[in-house]
């Protein structure tokens, strides 16, 4: 079986306001997101319209983190995926948020959250 095309933004930075503690709904902090959107089959045609654009969506993905607040990066990851899948040539996408100053008990270099969401066919 062929693989998809596939299209990834990797590191997307976005200082927002999400979190379950008061102080992260007050204080903003760096959120880091992945993206790789699987696209339907396109023509070979040399356009952008046969395909998504990539400035386009990372602002997108950026506009989806910093709008509103959240408690868990598991529905921020979730906004996410909803807005990667609003574009027709979107099959399916993986998106991995990631919290590197998130408020632990010990010290961490990253916390993360990825999910897997499809179009439906």
């Amino acid at each position: 079986m062929d693989r998809p095309d596939r299209i990834t933004l990797t590191g997307i930075q976005v200082t927002a306001t999400h979190g379950v503690y008061e102080a992260e709904k007050l204080a903003p902090q760096l959120f880091v997101i992945d993206v790789t959107c699987s696209l339907r089959p396109r023509s070979q045609d040399d356009d952008l319209a046969t395909t998504v654009d990539y400035s386009v969506l990372a602002q997108q993905v950026a506009d989806a983190v910093s709008n509103g607040t959240v408690d868990l990066i598991e529905t921020l990851a979730e906004r996410i995926g909803a807005t990667c899948l609003a574009h027709p040539l979107v099959a399916a996408v993986d998106v991995t948020v990631h919290k590197p100053q998130a408020p632990l008990p010990v010290p961490v270099a990253d916390v993360a959250v990825t999910i897997t969401r499809r179009n439906p066919q």
